[in-house]
């Protein structure tokens, strides 16, 4: 019997040696907290990263004959103002912008090149040189001041230039030396600190303003019978203009032309954009995004769309031009419409682009902590990392959505101005969240509405829409008239 026990605790004390032997193989060797991505973190897409925030630091204006006062106070002496002895003098006109200490205490610090330096509070300025704005971005790993850059269109770039940052050192040590013996090749990867400073506020846009040349709900030939008829050939039944036109002199010998039908839609999408971008959406803890391409008058422009993962309804969107930050701000401003604060283990999915990290750090810099959340990005096409194999599904669904977009978008062969493409993407979410029946919600729709459960048909429930989009906009035109009075 005790041979048997001797001979079970030296398997026992081998396995545990084997187990040490694997636990140390695997620490040296497999890092058991891998990288999401690993080629995110090669210098070569260093570019696409978004840096941290950076520290602000107000600009406090300062009064130099209190400064004065407070040195005569703490030193018990007073300062004198600055003796001349090369024979050159400065100005009486400049002063400093900081405390505003007049030309006698002024330094000049380069040789008569314009540039000085005060003596009371230690200001150096250029002149003509703007150094009064409300804001100073100071870098957050060594402490410097940043230094603009690059003028873009809708921001300004901030560059930390301190050669020992740590930021630029830790950049800098992960890419190859031999790669950095050519001229200039340090410009090929991002290396130091970068900001973008918006010179645009994409928060203070208003998302309620109603485009231009919006015409009235007075009908002079037909009524609101054919318009609702027209809504439902054009959108539910994905019809183009010309085809809804020909459909309704085959079908009802009702002879109009396609202007006339495109004059329709963009009525109906002007008055019933504001219920649906109001409405009261159930909103759940995962956000799912994503853009696609559509051709305005040949040339390509973008549509963003934010959707709820758990209702599957569209809570954001919008048309653009372009693929920067701001159009990704205002799709996020719309879905995150009526929330005070994100809930708890709140998500936002969404595919590798740039734009989306940026956007989350605009809203947590200027919304604070109840709406600072990070970016969950899926990237590429199959599931080579734990993340995208765990969040690939919610990407599926934007994914998904694109495609059924694109199914009524392709029968206009594009849009002839970027009106015409909101009108049409308005009256397509219209339709998507309070119209179209879902296969995954047993082919009922995503947002049941009381008052379109008692219409009959189509038509009726378009009809029922342009109501309540009235009933809203009258609401918020009483609101700010309500707001206008109490200010």
């Amino acid at each position: 019997m005790d041979n048997i026990i001797l001979y079970l605790l030296t398997i026992i004390q081998e396995q545990c040696k084997t187990i040490c032997w694997l636990l140390n193989l695997i620490c040296r060797y497999i890092p058991l907290r891998q990288w999401a991505f690993d080629d995110s973190h090669s210098p070569k897409y260093q570019k696409f990263t978004t840096d941290r925030l950076p520290l602000i630091k107000p600009f406090l204006k300062q009064d130099w004959q209190f400064l004065l006062e407070y040195y005569l106070w703490k030193y018990g002496k007073p300062v004198k103002p600055v003796q001349r002895r090369n024979g050159k003098s400065i100005p009486e006109d400049v002063f400093c912008p900081l405390c505003g200490a007049p030309h006698h205490y002024l330094y000049d610090n380069n040789g008569g090149n314009g540039q000085y330096q005060c003596k009371i509070c230690g200001q150096t300025f250029v002149t003509g040189d703007v150094v009064t704005s409300p804001l100073r971005f100071v870098c957050p790993y060594c402490g410097h001041s940043l230094v603009p850059k690059k003028d873009r269109k809708f921001f300004r770039i901030h560059k930390c230039v301190n050669p020992r940052c740590s930021f630029y050192l830790h950049n800098l040590s992960k890419v190859d030396k031999n790669l950095l013996e050519e001229d200039y090749d340090k410009n090929k990867y991002k290396l130091h600190y970068l900001y973008r400073e918006f010179t645009v506020d994409f928060f203070r846009m208003d998302l309620d303003s109603l485009p231009k040349n919006s015409s009235s709900l007075k009908f002079s030939k037909h009524n609101a019978h054919i318009m609702s008829l027209c809504l439902t050939m054009h959108v539910n039944l994905q019809l183009s203009l010309r085809k809804t036109a020909q459909a309704l002199y085959d079908l009802y010998g009702i002879r109009i032309s396609h202007q006339q039908v495109a004059n329709y839609a963009r009525t109906a999408a002007i008055v019933i954009k504001p219920f649906v971008d109001h409405y009261e959406y159930p909103k759940s803890s995962i956000f799912t995004a994503d853009e696609t391409y559509i051709k305005v008058r040949g040339i390509k422009g973008y549509l963003w769309f934010i959707m709820d993962a758990a209702s599957r309804s569209i809570l954001g969107y919008q048309v653009s031009d372009n693929r920067s930050v701001g159009p990704c701000i205002l799709a996020m401003r719309m879905a995150f419409r009526g929330m005070k604060r994100l809930p708890e283990k709140f998500r936002f999915i969404a595919d590798g682009y740039s734009a989306y990290p940026l956007a989350a750090q605009q809203f947590a810099r200027e919304l604070g902590d109840s709406f600072k959340f990070d970016i969950t990005q899926v990237i590429g096409l199959t599931n080579d990392d734990a993340v995208s194999k765990e969040f690939r599904p919610y990407k599926q669904m934007s994914e998904r959505l694109n495609r059924t977009f694109k199914s009524t978008y392709r029968v206009s062969c594009g849009y002839d101005n970027y009106n015409g493409a909101n009108y049409n993407v308005a009256l397509w979410v219209a339709y998507y969240n309070f119209l179209r029946p879902h296969k995954h919600n047993h082919y009922r729709v995503l947002n049941p509405v009381d008052m379109l459960e008692g219409a009959d048909n189509m038509p009726g429930k378009w009809q029922l829409l342009i109501l309540l989009g009235q009933q809203t906009i009258l609401h918020l035109q009483e609101q700010q008239e309500a707001g206008c009075i109490c200010s």
